[in-house]
């Protein structure tokens, strides 16, 4: 073997005495009295992240863990520019224009109607505004009839995301929230319109459930509801949340009809930073004309300079993540978009394959709506649980979520994957591989694993 000599002892790096010596030292919890040098605080910082989890191995989140670094490149090169300061960034408002025509036409939206719509900072922010002008109008339209306007509900599935939520509760309204019912894990045509009186302001629609991945028919909710208001008289319109779907389906399924296609579907909200393939901070609200989004909702304000109309829950924000935006639609187009969805799902589709053929799972979806699914164990299976898989998968880097669904079928527990753009077959592979592993030594104990705190193991954040 070679030889080594021994060298003489080199001092340590400046910088990384200067690091260690404010690692000790400075506040966390508190300013401290003195700044340290930008490269100390830098590497300072940076190392503490390091504790973060991988994000391209979370399964987990919705939220896109991968751009090209041009795009990032882009992103910081406009981190400056406030998105609600149309005077001063014309063309950053026009690129916002340009984006909600784009989405506009990605949504069937008819020419005639001339849909209008707004960037957000999420599809959370978008859901709300998308809420709140369903409330505005069912309220214009009792007030007409003479009607009193203090109960109004809304009807969606239990599946539905959090933001729906929070928005019945932020503004007073009646959450008609339809459970889960043996294998239906999604709202369906009956039971949506069985939810519906004179007070309804609208259905919420989800295309792909946080829980499994699903779409909600849109077109048999839309029929049942036209023969409702036939039958009762009542209007009442559709939001579809496309959170995840609305970058999807246009893609992957064009002949399906969920969007402006539907008369009754009077607003979209989706996100940008899930599959429309943006780093967080952008969401997109759309209207398919201007008599869906009452104009006693929108503001007008001149203290920045110049005539601006704004509908939003908050106000500045960067400019940054709507020309990212605008850039995945340049480099990509359509069939870009459409072969990273379809790469999306056949990865989704091979692992969900993959794990049904592995014995002790069972599929509650397969992947083939959104590029997500959700798997069980088997009822047999008595000495672990999915909460204990995940665990284990953790331990291998990978976050993927366990959880109980919704009222009605807590007893049904799931584990679940999101597939995103940046996974591909090979880490798929390597995924199937520690699953097998950890399988395996599950399915070799001879009694059950104890049971930790079982609050921890219900609870999951969509």
């Amino acid at each position: 073997m070679p030889l080594a000599k021994q060298r003489p002892r080199q001092p340590i790096p400046e910088a990384t005495k200067r690091m260690q010596e404010a690692a000790a030292t400075l506040p966390i919890h508190e300013i401290g009295d003195s700044g340290l040098d930008s490269e100390t605080a830098y590497e300072l910082i940076s190392s503490e992240l390091l504790l973060d989890g991988q994000a391209r191995l979370n399964l987990a989140t919705f939220v896109t863990t991968y751009m090209p670094s041009i795009a990032a490149r882009l992103m910081a090169d406009t981190a400056d520019k406030n998105m609600i300061d149309k005077d001063e960034y014309p063309q950053t408002a026009e690129i916002e224009a340009r984006c909600v025509n784009i989405i506009s036409d990605m949504w069937n939206s008819p020419d005639h109607e001339q849909a209008t719509g707004c960037s957000t900072t999420g599809s959370s922010e978008a859901a709300m505004l998308g809420g709140l002008a369903l409330k505005w109008r069912w309220r214009e339209r009792m007030q007409q009839a003479g009607k009193p306007t203090d109960r109004p509900n809304l009807v969606m599935g239990a599946n539905v995301q959090v933001c729906w939520e929070k928005f019945c509760r932020y503004w007073d309204v009646e959450p008609k929230l339809v459970p889960m019912e043996g294998n239906r894990f999604h709202l369906e045509a009956p039971e949506a319109v069985a939810a519906c009186d004179e007070n309804t302001i609208g259905v919420v629609a989800i295309l792909g459930s946080t829980f499994d991945g699903s779409y909600e028919p849109v077109k048999e909710i839309a029929a049942a509801l036209d023969q409702f208001e036939r039958d009762k008289g009542i209007y009442v319109p559709i939001h579809v949340d496309g959170a995840s779907g609305g970058f999807v389906a246009p893609t992957l399924q064009p002949e399906l009809e969920w969007d402006f296609r539907i008369d009754r579907v009077q607003s979209i909200n989706a996100s940008g930073h899930k599959y429309g393939l943006v780093y967080p901070g952008v969401g997109w609200a759309i209207w398919r004309n201007e008599t869906a989004l009452p104009r006693g909702l929108v503001f007008d304000v001149n203290y920045l300079g110049g005539h601006m109309p704004t509908f939003a829950l908050n106000f500045s924000r960067p400019g940054s993540e709507v020309v990212a935006q605008y850039y995945m639609f340049t480099t990509l187009g359509r069939d870009g978009y459409r072969r990273i969805m379809q790469s999306a799902q056949d990865v989704a589709t091979h692992l969900s394959s993959e794990i049904d053929n592995m014995g002790p799972y069972r599929l509650i979806s397969e992947g083939r709506d959104l590029p997500v699914f959700a798997f069980a164990l088997k009822p047999t299976v008595e000495n672990y649980t999915v909460f204990d898989v995940s665990d284990k998968l953790r331990q291998h880097g990978w976050l993927v979520p366990a959880y109980t669904f919704p009222e009605n079928r807590q007893d049904l527990s799931v584990l679940r994957i999101v597939v995103r753009a940046g996974m591909t077959m090979e880490m798929a592979d390597h995924l199937l591989c520690h699953l097998r592993e950890i399988t395996e030594f599950f399915e070799s104990l001879d009694a059950p694993l104890p049971s930790p705190d079982t609050e921890k193991r219900t609870a999951f954040a969509h």
